[in-house]
């Protein structure tokens, strides 16, 4: 077993517990390998032990490692989309982690639907208000993005959110359970219809948090790679 796969087992593990203890299904949590900056053999560890979805910051970088990798990878974008990417993000990638604003969520459906694809989004959202990040404003966001739900070729299918740097994962909890419930107040608006299911949340330090408040992605990238290139 490569140190990729034995990396990859353990992680699976931890997930399958953390789901046992909030009484979840360990199937309904899905591990995106966060591979940025990370060499393609890592990747194609990772794809030999099991491994199916790859996630990556920039565009740029999903494009010079796919067609090293089995067509059967499903490519996330995980960081922010600019609009001259879109054409080429909506290309590639099956499902956009971090829509951060109005208009590059139509920029995004518009390619994709000169394209003929369908691909989905999650909505960003900056739990803890900080300057540095990008995202929504939880006291905002659903009169913001309720324009959105008419989109034919971008999908919003749910929420994303990176919390603030804490001293141990617990601090991450709360902030993963506002977003869980904020998922479920934007589901009760008629525009969605509880259309927002997934719930992406949780990394390396914090992902088993995450699992316990109703992760539906994590996404892990040292944990499982090592450090980065």
């Amino acid at each position: 077993m490569s140190p990729v796969a034995a990396r990859l087992a353990a992680i699976q593990a931890r997930i399958a517990a953390a789901a046992a203890r909030a009484g979840r299904d360990p199937a309904a949590v899905r591990l995106v390998g966060a591979s940025k900056m990370q060499p393609v053999a890592s990747l194609r560890a990772a794809h030999d032990a099991g491994l199916r979805r790859f996630g990556e910051n920039r565009v740029q970088e999903a494009q010079a490692k796919a067609p090293a990798l089995p067509a059967d990878v499903e490519w996330h974008l995980l960081g922010p989309l600019q609009s001259n990417k879109a054409r080429a993000a909506a290309a590639i990638f099956s499902l956009v982690h971090a829509i951060d604003r109005v208009k590059i969520a139509r920029v995004l459906d518009a390619e994709a639907a000169a394209q003929g694809r369908l691909v989905r989004g999650l909505v960003e959202v900056n739990l803890g208000g900080e300057a540095s990040k990008h995202g929504f404003d939880p006291a905002t966001v659903g009169d913001e993005i309720a324009p959105l739900a008419e989109l034919t070729h971008l999908r919003l299918a749910g929420l994303m959110a990176i919390p603030p740097l804490g001293p141990d994962a617990e601090a991450s909890r709360p902030h993963f359970r506002r977003l869980r419930e904020l998922a479920g107040e934007l589901n009760a608006r008629p525009e969605w219809d509880g259309r927002l299911v997934e719930l992406s949340m949780g990394m390396s330090d914090d992902f088993e948090v995450a699992v316990e408040e109703g992760a539906t992605f994590v996404r892990v990238g040292t944990l499982l790679f090592g450090p980065r290139g």
